[in-house]
C-alpha cells in the first residue's frame, strides 16, 4: 500500500471572474523512501497541489469538489482541523520556496525549530533543544550550538535553506514536500542542498515530493516524474522515461528549450511559443494545443485523458506513440540534434 495516494484531486478557487481550476483531476502515489518530481511552468498547479496535501489553502476561496488524499488510511480532505494540525509538520512536512519569508525574523532559528519539536514530539525543553542542535548538525551547519541562538538575518541564503530543511526533518516526517527548495540559491549551494537531501532521505527513509521548474534538479533527485500543465498531470513515468523518451509534446518541448552541454551551443534551442492558458477560460480541446509544435486539427476539439501509452508510462495526448516519435525526429533534424 502506498504511503500517500492522491486520487482525482480537484482544487478550485471561486473568484469574481469565475472558478479557477488550479488543480483539475490530479492523481499519483508515493512509496516510502521514494522521490516524486513535479515539474511544469509557473501557474501549472504544482504548489497548489502541495498546499492541498498540507491543507494550507484558505477555505474559502479554496474548495475541493472531488478527489481524495489518502495518508495512513485516512482521507485528509475529510480530516478534522485538529487532526490535520497533528499531521502537519509531524507526519507530513514542507520546505517552502523562500526561507527568508518563511522564517520569523524576530525569533532565533533554534527557537523556531524547537517549537515544532515540542508541539509534535512531546519532549521537555532541554530534550527539544538537544534535538534542535542535532538536526542543525545533520544538515551541515557548523557550530550548531551557537547558530541555534542566531536570527535568520545572520544566516546566508544557503544556511537559511538548510535551517528550513532541518525544521522539516526535525520530527522525522514520513513525507517531505520540497517546494522549489533551491530556486534562490547559486549552483554551488544548490548542488550541496540536493546532495544533503539525498543523504538525509537515506538516513531517515523519508518519501519526498520535489516541486520545481528546474529539470536538472529533477534528473538528479527523482525516481519518477509528473509533468503538470494548466492544473493537470499531462505525463507520468520514471525519470529516465520522461527525460529520454517523453510522450507528451509539452514535456518534450520543456526539454528542447533547455541548453545542452553535448552540443557546445551549436544547436538552436526551441522555445515554447505563447503563454500558459487562463485557468478560468481554458482553450477548447487539448489545453496545450495553442502552443504545441505537433498540433493537428483534432487537437482543438478533443480533450485527451491521461492514459498509458507504454507500460508504466502515461501521457495526455491524442497522437499515437509512432506519430509522436516521428514529429520528435523531424524537429530534432531541423534543430540539428543527433538522435
Amino acid at each position: 500500500m502506498a504511503m500517500l495516494e492522491v486520487n482525482n484531486l480537484k482544487t478550485h478557487f471561486r473568484t469574481q471572474d469565475g472558478v479557477v481550476k488550479a488543480v483539475d483531476g490530479v492523481s499519483f502515489s508515493l512509496e516510502a523512501g521514494e522521490t516524486l518530481g513535479i515539474v511544469g511552468e509557473s501557474g501549472s498547479g504544482k504548489s497548489v497541489t502541495a498546499l492541498s496535501i498540507m491543507q494550507l489553502n484558505p477555505k474559502p476561496p479554496a474548495e475541493y469538489p472531488e478527489g481524495e488524499i489518502i495518508f495512513d488510511g485516512q482521507d485528509l480532505l475529510k480530516t478534522s482541523d485538529k487532526r490535520m494540525q497533528a499531521i502537519r509538520g509531524n507526519d507530513i512536512a514542507m520546505i517552502f520556496q523562500d526561507p527568508m519569508t518563511s522564517l520569523n525574523p524576530v525569533f532565533t532559528v533554534g527557537n523556531q525549530i524547537r517549537e515544532a519539536i515540542r508541539i509534535h514530539q512531546n519532549l521537555s525543553k532541554s530534550e527539544a533543544q538537544e534535538k534542535t542542535v542535532q538536526v542543525l548538525r545533520d544538515v551541515g551547519i557548523a557550530n550548531p550550538e551557537r547558530r541555534a541562538k542566531e536570527y535568520p538575518h545572520q544566516f546566508s541564503g544557503g544556511m537559511r535553506q538548510r535551517a528550513m530543511i532541518a525544521m522539516g526533518l526535525s520530527c522525522n516526517p514520513k513525507v517531505l514536500i520540497a517546494d522549489e527548495p533551491t530556486t534562490a540559491l547559486d549552483v554551488t549551494i544548490q548542488a550541496q542542498i540536493l546532495e544533503l537531501m539525498v543523504d538525509l532521505q537515506e538516513k531517515y527513509g523519508t518519501a519526498i515530493i520535489m516541486i520545481t521548474h528546474d529539470l536538472g534538479v529533477v534528473s538528479q533527485l527523482a525516481d519518477k516524474v509528473m509533468v503538470m500543465y494548466a492544473g493537470r498531470a499531462v505525463e507520468q513515468a520514471t525519470t529516465d522515461e520522461v527525460f529520454y523518451d517523453p510522450l507528451m509534446p509539452y514535456s518534450w518541448s520543456l526539454l528542447r528549450s533547455l541548453p545542452r552541454l553535448d552540443t557546445a551551443g551549436e544547436v538552436r534551442l526551441l522555445p515554447i511559443e505563447g503563454t500558459p492558458p487562463s485557468l478560468i477560460f481554458l482553450p477548447k480541446g487539448c489545453n496545450f494545443s495553442p502552443r504545441c509544435p505537433f498540433v493537428k486539427d483534432e487537437c482543438h476539439e478533443i480533450d485527451p485523458a491521461l492514459e498509458e501509452k507504454k507500460p508504466g508510462h502515461a501521457a495526455a495526448c491524442i497522437l499515437s506513440v509512432e506519430e509522436i516519435e516521428k514529429n520528435k525526429h523531424r524537429v530534432d533534424e531541423e534543430l540539428g540534434v543527433e538522435t
